[in-house]
């Protein structure tokens, strides 16, 4: 059960945004997506949601082409927190939250529901912001609350407060597609946000595929990672393997290089030609 691209293509007015791409989100794994700006990464997460169709290869969750799943079967098994969400009524944060919900209305609770949406106000840390009108909220307060959308439409009826299986109580996996979640978050939400989501990983099964711009990050929080270039993987493979620098250096066109880390491990940091 993955979530997977098979020789993918995106084409856009004449160009390839994606060429050739296979690649696999396992559950109980985090996958992050690096590359340069313009590299396909945005558009190859859209690919494997569902938003945009490839223009050859096939895309397959679980099991079964994208193509041939219905929107709520799709809605039920993958959730997407986007780069941004422009979104201009002037709904409460645990309305737009409660959003997420959307696709279990004929088999839910109205109570399992609020719980569930107060489950994931709570760990995004937006608690406080519940009852604020949502267009009213800086761009990293937003980023926290689609955040917890996302998981309220991926928890499913699985009760968050009890211990999941790792197919969170059915037979079919789950996936989170999260495009660049640390953007306009402070350093300490960004590491909580990323957490969160390895979390989601290691406890529930899920699949996660992060698309993120920091080196270290990608270190701490993923398992498997693939770098994009014009629009083709260049390397994919577990963190230890590809995160090297004379890869990242050739890939990113910038002098990237390893020092020991006093707490343990290495970071990767970029140096001045």
């Amino acid at each position: 059960m993955t979530l997977m691209a098979h020789k993918a293509d995106f084409k856009a007015r004449g160009r390839y945004l994606l060429r050739d791409v296979s690649i696999a989100v396992e559950p109980g794994e985090v996958l992050a997506i690096l590359g340069p700006n313009g590299a396909g990464k945005s558009t190859l997460l859209k690919v494997l949601a569902g938003e945009l169709s490839p223009s050859g290869g096939t895309v397959f969750q679980n099991g079964r082409a994208l193509s041939s799943i219905s929107a709520l079967d799709l809605a039920q098994e993958r959730a997407v927190m986007p780069q941004a969400a422009s979104m201009s009524f002037p709904f409460t944060v645990f309305d737009v939250v409660a959003l997420g919900r959307a696709p279990y209305r004929k088999v839910s609770t109205r109570q399992f529901d609020q719980k569930q949406v107060r489950r994931a106000i709570e760990l995004a840390d937006i608690t406080h912001l519940a009852d604020r009108a949502y267009p009213a909220l800086s761009g990293g307060e937003k980023q926290r609350v689609h955040l917890a959308r996302a998981l309220v439409q991926l928890w499913g009826m699985t009760d968050t407060s009890q211990s999941s299986a790792v197919t969170n109580g059915d037979d079919v996996a789950r996936f989170l597609l999260l495009d660049e979640p640390t953007a306009g978050l402070d350093v300490s939400h960004q590491h909580a946000v990323l957490a969160l989501a390895r979390r989601e990983a290691k406890e529930r099964g899920v699949g996660v595929l992060m698309i993120l711009h920091d080196f270290n990050q990608v270190l701490t929080y993923a398992d498997q990672v693939a770098i994009l270039s014009s629009g083709e993987v260049v390397e994919q493979g577990s963190v230890s393997d590809v995160m090297t620098p004379d890869l990242l250096s050739s890939v990113f066109k910038s002098p990237i290089r390893a020092i020991n880390d006093p707490a343990g491990g290495i970071v990767l940091v970029s140096q001045s030609a």
